[in-house]
């Protein structure tokens, strides 16, 4: 009688029953839907048993379950109660995103026409380091002191301020701001060999500004995406959504991507159509540093509204860990000595750290020969802004079709597999691009039959393998890197997190960077270098890969722990349930 009155429930109605009962969902978007199959099951079942009486007494079979595309599709959605806090999440990770671009795009165009591709590994070394170590140190000073939400506008207000004033004011003074004649005079001063030993530094001292821009636009990537939004989301994301929506995250963001690419693309072409004598680039300038002022408020507004409605929801975020997000938890204060003390101690941590360094020396070595490239084959600066923008747009197109086969990948083999496509599809791509550099006089009849040169053929080659490299960073490195802080705890979450993200990235970028610099210095030129840097590069892809094999074990582990913790929570909340009399309570999220 049981079945034949679940037939007479409408068919959502019972799966809803059925799932609630045996999986013990406890979602509020399930409770009406249960409540009314609840309350219709005695009242079909009536009407079932007078059925059976009058006629033959045969019981009406249920109908059968179907699994179509829209249900299939619905499962892949969030549900109404998770859209509440996930949208938001997205919007601001797309924001951030789409300012972070723009200042990608920008600040190679200033100081590659300024100074040279050259420039790049010493801005890296001796700029972008410093910066990130002397920003953690005032962050960890702050974190002992402020909350969590304040500590998020200390430290998002600052950037958006400076490349404002940077468009608005220092821009257009930089005759005024740039030593150009006092390091023109101080050259004439310095022996030959030691003025070409001396004219990177020169070179930062002369564009300053330029290099105080670089700088903070690569401390952008590292505080804000990875420190701020990513050390957000994982307080409020529990591990089962991280594995079903983190993915998605980039989705939202990386469409940031194809239209800040195309915004900076358009602002190059407005560049072209002005009339002789106009500076074009101080134009352009404020126009892209005035989006990077709207999406920085758009950031701010977009998490205010979520301490105010997501994070004090409790039906949205577990409430142990609202209440970390909320009031940090008194604990002893640690130096910046000590912390790093405690994180060495932790192969954890420090395997974490290694793929982080891994990422930024692989890319950096690649990157910077072909950005020397870039700048032979783009000597104009609208030339060189339009081409990034292009470039922009495509990176972003090839993460979104990564990231919609990145959900598969990580609901289909899981962590330990995704985590190892990045290196792989970096250390593939790499080899070609540095082989197309070593054998370019070889192969330029072959080239010449294309259509183009070696020197374009080159950059195009290099393009493809960074837009391949950077997508399947976003698409799978980021995540796989995000996922593994939420078993931590609260100490290896937050300065583990400045430390690794913070530190570990320019380290990457400054190591290979100096690597570099050594290589040049002893060999003359990059060019003589380029075999050897494609052997240093395969070198580091095998570190990785060993340093993301070894994490993928310790995050299983630690998975287990914290399922093991959860079951044995319920279990001790049922068994108080019922030696109360009362009915078991429902399981609390998974955190």
């Amino acid at each position: 009688m049981e079945r034949a009155a679940v037939g007479f429930v409408p068919a959502g109605w019972a799966r809803a029953a059925r799932m609630c009962a045996e999986e013990g969902c406890g979602r509020p978007c399930c409770a009406a839907r249960c409540a009314r199959a609840a309350a219709a099951r005695p009242v079909r079942m009536a009407a079932g048993g007078a059925a059976a009486e009058n006629g033959n007494g045969a019981t009406p079979p249920e109908p059968a379950q179907k699994t179509g595309f829209r249900q299939k599709l619905a499962e892949q959605l969030p549900t109404a109660r998770e859209a509440k806090k996930l949208v938001p999440l997205g919007l601001m990770f797309f924001m951030i995103l789409f300012n972070y671009t723009i200042l990608r795009d920008t600040k190679d165009v200033l100081v590659v026409t300024a100074a040279g591709a050259e420039i790049i590994p010493y801005l890296k070394t001796y700029c972008n380091l410093p910066g990130a170590i002397l920003f953690t140190v005032v962050y960890s000073a702050l974190s002992n002191r402020v909350s969590r939400e304040n500590l998020f506008y200390m430290c998002l207000f600052p950037f958006v301020a400076f490349f404002l004033a940077f468009g608005f004011i220092m821009y257009p003074n930089t005759a005024a701001l740039h030593p150009v004649a006092a390091v023109a005079h101080f050259k004439t001063l310095l022996p030959a060999g030691l003025q070409s030993g001396l004219q990177p530094f020169l070179a930062i001292i002369e564009n300053w500004t330029f290099a105080l821009f670089y700088t903070l636009a690569e401390l952008w990537g590292s505080v804000i995406v990875s420190l701020l939004f990513w050390g957000f989301a994982n307080e409020i994301t529990s591990v089962k959504e991280a594995e079903k929506y983190y993915p998605l995250f980039g989705l939202g963001a990386n469409v940031a991507l194809i239209f800040s690419g195309q915004y900076v693309r358009f602002v190059s072409d407005v560049r072209r159509n002005l009339a002789p004598g106009v500076d074009g680039w101080a134009l352009s300038l404020k126009y892209l540093m005035s989006a990077i002022g709207v999406g920085g408020a758009i950031i701010m507004g977009l998490y205010k509204y979520m301490q105010e409605k997501v994070v004090k929801n409790p039906e949205l975020v577990n409430a142990k860990t609202a209440n970390k997000a909320k009031k940090k938890k008194p604990k002893a204060s640690l130096s910046m000595v000590e912390s790093a003390k405690y994180l060495a101690s932790s192969s954890y941590i420090r395997s974490l750290a290694a793929m982080v360094i891994g990422y930024g020396m692989s890319i950096n070595i690649v990157e910077v020969t072909w950005k020397s490239r870039l700048r032979a084959a783009f000597p104009d600066p609208n030339d060189y802004s339009s081409f990034m923008g292009n470039f922009s747009t495509a990176t972003g197109s090839a993460t979104f079709v990564l990231m919609l086969a990145g959900r598969f990948i990580f609901q289909k083999f899981g962590w330990a597999t995704a985590a190892l496509i990045t290196p792989v599809v970096l250390g593939i791509t790499g080899v070609m691009f540095f082989a197309l550099t070593l054998f370019g006089p070889q192969l330029a009849p072959l080239v010449q039959r294309l259509g183009t040169t070696p020197l374009m053929l080159a950059v195009m080659v290099g393009a493809v393998q960074n837009v391949m490299s950077k997508g399947s960073k976003y698409a799978f490195f980021d995540p796989c890197k995000e996922m593994a802080y939420i078993p931590l705890d609260d100490e290896q979450k937050s300065k583990g997190k400045a430390a690794v993200d913070v530190i570990g990235n320019p380290l990457g970028k400054s190591g290979g960077s100096f690597i570099q610099q050594v290589l040049i210095f002893s060999l003359g030129s990059l060019a003589a270098s380029t075999p050897y840097l494609a052997g240093i590069l395969m070198t580091l892809v095998v570190m990785w890969i060993g340093a993301a094999n070894t994490l993928a074990k310790q995050f299983k582990e630690k998975q287990g722990e914290m399922r093991a913790e959860e079951l044995e929570e319920e279990a001790i909340l049922k068994a108080e349930a019922q030696s109360a009399g009362g009915s078991p309570a429902a399981p609390r999220p998974a955190t």
